[in-house]
């Protein structure tokens, strides 16, 4: 393929993840692109709500259970000739980490807030995140029809608290029960609100504002308070500058209800308009940009068990350059090793298809043997590893033990491939042959017990055990390692990748260690 051919390929992508508190309508969002981008005929809706049916992206059968997504789902699918792929992250803050990941392999991120619950404390943890990338950030105001906080004073907080100018494009007529639809500030259009009518709102051209055909449409009582806010809206906030966004110091708005799919096909239009091809990535030795002739690309998530019946491990790989073709061979930069990739999958949730080619921005899952890490780099042949991948230190630590003493092996192994992709560690103290877990939530636990019940048959149980912080350890200074070594093996252990870490029971513990030990490193984070 030519470099113009594959030019072409990178122009028609976009690549984003959608990002929320718990509860804001993410899954609910997904479910709507992929009816407008023709993949669903009809909203799938968590088994909870009573009807049987699980939200497509949620394809784990804990979160049917628990109607909770808790795993990234991700998708493509075609929107007016644009090649869409879509991450949907975990909304449950106790599978953060993934989320984290996830932000290093896309190029625009869709942030969605409850309208009646406004800039929610994990939504500030996220935008932290996608700051370090620099990944510019579209806006969707969630469940008008439901009653809300003042839209200003939405974005009020917006901008205090996430530190991003908000750039209105369509303002909401009221809310709640009286919810009449929206005003796009740069059409002159309402779009006309009506939750009987699926997929589809009403268009209304207005000249200026005419006070007869908003009296018409949406009432004498409205018609005064919108006029005074759309002046108001139109003085008080700048036009919206592509630049700016691509810089992430604006943020487009949108408002609407994912519920009703009211909404939707503006921030899909957005999407298509604004949000950036497929981008560069770093690496410790150059950058790579998507129009280079040689595939590259770099593994963000691993899955255990999409398939039960083979109990497969997939390794998702975000394509940073090139083209992938069937069959081709890469290396496999960290063990330095040449494979052939006969088959790689595109994938719609828990579905997976064949694929022939994909191009820089799509995201291809290939087979994992054991072989796969999360922030493993694929080349042509190139001795490059991409940057910025990164792993967290656990917050709750508890010990895993077995119903069945002799089913170990099986314990260590399923314990392996759930580690893989990232969502809970695992530690092998120096001292003893307990198994220790360590998690950014304690949800996180629940679903490890599960996992290890439904995929390997395998009962368990956990408990909590005294120790509070864990630091991985490193130096320059080999003597240094190994007086470290001699005096503290009882709270030193290895995690599922030969990396030393120390296990602290407490605060004053940890503080006292790291003085005592000035030439060692405690990390708080390590890249994969």
């Amino acid at each position: 393929m030519s470099n113009l051919d594959n030019q072409s390929e990178i122009t028609k992508r976009r690549t984003f993840a959608i990002i929320s508190h718990p509860d804001a309508g993410k899954t609910t969002i997904t479910e709507k692109m992929l009816i407008l981008g023709k993949i669903l005929r009809s909203s799938g809706t968590i088994k909870a709500r009573g009807s049987g049916k699980y939200a497509k992206s949620d394809w784990m059968k804990i979160e049917q259970d628990r109607g909770i997504s808790i795993t990234t789902s991700i998708m493509q699918f075609q929107y007016k000739n644009i090649l869409i792929n879509l991450l949907d992250t975990p909304g449950h803050e106790d599978f953060s980490e993934d989320t984290y990941r996830i932000l290093t392999a896309v190029d625009c991120c869709l942030l969605v807030i409850d309208a009646a619950k406004g800039v929610e404390k994990r939504t500030k943890k996220l935008m932290h995140v996608s700051r370090m990338h620099n990944t510019p950030i579209i806006t969707f105001i969630n469940k008008l029809d439901r009653n809300s906080l003042d839209s200003i004073e939405i974005l009020d907080q917006i901008e205090k608290e996430l530190k991003l100018i908000c750039i209105p494009i369509t303002w909401p007529i009221s809310c709640g029960s009286s919810f009449k639809g929206v005003f796009h500030l740069d059409k002159k259009i309402i779009y006309l609100y009506n939750k009987d009518i699926k997929n589809q709102s009403k268009k209304i051209f207005l000249n200026c504002f005419d006070r007869n055909i908003l009296k018409k449409y949406i009432g004498l009582d409205l018609t005064s308070q919108i006029s005074e806010e759309l002046k108001l809206i139109l003085h008080i906030y700048p036009k919206f500058n592509k630049k700016e966004f691509l810089k992430n110091m604006i943020t487009p708005v949108f408002f609407g209800s994912a519920l009703h799919n009211f909404g939707i096909d503006h921030i899909l239009e957005s999407l298509i308009k604004w949000a950036p091809c497929p981008a560069f990535r770093n690496t410790n030795k150059r950058i790579i940009k998507p129009e280079e002739k040689y595939f590259t690309g770099f593994v963000f998530k691993i899955q255990a068990n999409m398939d039960l019946k083979h109990h497969d491990r997939i390794a998702f790989i975000r394509i940073v350059s090139g083209t992938y073709i069937k069959g081709m061979k890469l290396r496999h930069v960290r063990i330095k090793k040449n494979i052939i990739i006969s088959d790689a999958f595109y994938f719609l949730a828990g579905d997976r298809f064949s694929i022939e080619k994909a191009y820089p921005g799509d995201v291809i899952g290939i087979h994992n043997h054991g072989t796969i890490k999360i922030g493993d780099s694929f080349t042509e042949g190139e001795e490059i590893s991409f940057t910025g991948i990164p792993s967290f230190a656990p917050e709750i630590f508890r010990q895993i033990f077995l119903k069945n003493p002799l089913k170990q092996k099986q314990l260590k192994k399923g314990l392996t491939q759930l580690s893989e992709e990232g969502a809970i560690q695992v530690f092998y103290p120096f001292n003893n042959n307990n198994l220790i877990l360590g998690a950014i939530g304690i949800l996180q636990f629940d679903v490890v017990i599960q996992r290890l019940k439904i995929e390997y048959k395998i009962d368990a149980t956990y408990k909590k055990i005294n120790i509070m912080f864990a630091r991985w350890v490193n130096s320059n200074n080999k003597k240094s390692i190994s007086i470290f070594l001699d005096q503290n093996k009882s709270n030193l252990a290895l995690d599922s990748f030969k990396n030393l870490i120390y296990l602290s029971p407490s605060r004053a513990n940890l503080n006292i260690i790291m003085s005592r030990y000035t030439n060692i490193n405690f990390n708080k984070t390590r890249e994969q």
